[in-house]
C-alpha cells in the first residue's frame, strides 16, 4: 500500500527542491515532477517527491478528515 498526503508548498529551492508543510512540520521535497507548482499550491507528497497539484478545497477536506482520524485514535486509546 502507498501513502501519499497533502502538504502545503512554502518555499521554492534551488535544483527542483522545495519545502512543504503538514501539520507543523516542514520537510524538503522535490518537486522535478510537478514544475508547474509554487509557493502557496498544495501538492501530493509520496516518500520525499511531489507527484502532483491538488485543489486547495480538496487538500483542506483530507487533511480535516485525517485530524478527525487522529482525534478519534486518540480519544479511543485513553
Amino acid at each position: 500500500m502507498c501513502l501519499a498526503l497533502p502538504a502545503l508548498l512554502v518555499e521554492m529551492r534551488a535544483h527542483d527542491q522545495a519545502l512543504v508543510e503538514l501539520g507543523g512540520i516542514r520537510k524538503p521535497v522535490s518537486i522535478a515532477l510537478v514544475p508547474e507548482a509554487k509557493v502557496g499550491d498544495y501538492v501530493i507528497v509520496h516518500v520525499g517527491h511531489a507527484i502532483g497539484l491538488l485543489d486547495p478545497e480538496e487538500a483542506r477536506k483530507t487533511l480535516a478528515m485525517f485530524a478527525e482520524m487522529q482525534a478519534l485514535t486518540e480519544g479511543g486509546a485513553a
